[in-house]
């Protein structure tokens, strides 16, 4: 009896398309940027070199999470050159204030080589945070390290372009990301 009266409701009452929003996930991330590396130069969405970028919101500068994150992006691009797949591992800062072009550098050695840190002023991450979907919030303010943000804790994979391919999510494994990545690399012109 249940079943009947669904099976009539979902006839007698379809969703049009109209009823939805234009999308229930975003899959515009990205656009037009240009930020500052940790080594003073100008960096646009395009990658110079044409390689797939590996894209992560957070600290280069962190004593959490980002600590973490970043390493594993910095294996997926290592297992990912192995496989003879360039890409080119980004982390843009939440917190300019923190990860500047001179602390950005040391930071990212020290526990993720091979990444690159963006930085800009507060309006231009501002900007690009937006391009990604990406909320930055107040939590609390840490006695010697300043404000402590939130953010997200995605990878973003786009191509040398900088056009959006897909989300990793932190509960893949790094063998996981590295066979879903290699699996773009393979599909591209």
């Amino acid at each position: 009896m249940l079943r009947a009266l669904a099976l009539t409701l979902a006839v007698a009452t379809p969703l049009a398309a109209a009823d939805l929003p234009d999308s229930l996930f975003p899959t515009n991330f990205g656009g037009a940027y240009a930020l500052t590396d940790h080594h003073g130069a100008i960096r646009t969405e395009a990658d110079p070199d044409g390689h797939l970028q590996l894209i992560f919101f957070g600290y280069a500068n962190c004593e959490a999470i980002c600590t973490v994150a970043l390493p594993i992006m910095s294996e997926v691009s290592a297992s990912l050159s192995d496989q003879g797949i360039q890409t080119t591992p980004l982390v843009i800062t939440v917190d300019p204030t923190r990860d500047t072009v001179e602390t950005m550098g040391p930071a990212l050695a020290s526990y993720a080589p091979g990444l690159t840190g963006l930085t800009g002023s507060e309006a231009d991450l501002a900007e690009v945070r937006a391009l990604f979907h990406v909320e930055r919030t107040a939590l609390f303010e840490e006695p010697l390290g300043g404000t402590v943000y939130t953010h997200g804790s995605h990878i973003y994979v786009m191509d040398g372009a900088g056009g959006f391919l897909t989300l990793l999510p932190p509960i893949l494994s790094t063998e996981r990301m590295v066979e879903i990545v290699a699996g773009y690399a393979q599909s591209l012109p």
